[in-house]
């Protein structure tokens, strides 16, 4: 249930454009319930919610939804293209060496030299992307055992 005065996911959509259809309220709805989830678990999801859906429409809605703004994509060294819902906010991500986990990371803090850039070779820079990358807990367990 939508909290009163938030747009439904229908609005979202048609506020940039979009049109409405079944299967991009359960693609953008999948995102936003996943955690930084690839191609193959997001038809996954769709399809569980709506039957059946083609690939390639898979690729097309979430390239349509990331130019609108509405899904961010993330694509880690090594790994898959990842999409999540979290977007229009300055945080990160981590990502494990070993199994390919992702989490978000809000913000980095304190001295960050390597955010500012030592030459903007005249570019209007906006943007840092950052990804850390380490073991997760599960994993640190396991190698420590």
């Amino acid at each position: 249930m939508t909290a009163p005065g938030t747009p439904t996911t229908a609005e979202e959509l048609r506020g940039v454009g979009l049109r409405v259809t079944a299967a991009r309220v359960a693609m953008l709805e999948t995102v936003r319930d996943g955690d930084h989830l690839d191609v193959e678990a997001i038809a996954s999801g769709v399809r569980d919610r709506v039957g059946h859906v083609s690939l390639q429409a898979v690729y097309e809605a979430l390239h349509a939804l990331t130019a609108a703004g509405l899904v961010r994509r993330i694509e880690p060294a090594g790994s898959p293209a990842r999409f999540e819902g979290r977007v229009g906010d300055n945080h990160h991500h981590v990502v494990c060496r070993s199994c390919g986990v992702v989490a978000d990371i809000d913000c980095a803090v304190g001295q960050a030299p390597c955010l500012t850039a030592s030459d903007g070779h005249g570019f209007a820079i906006d943007e840092a992307e950052v990804i850390y990358w380490g073991l997760c807990p599960a994993c640190s367990t396991a190698r420590s055992s």
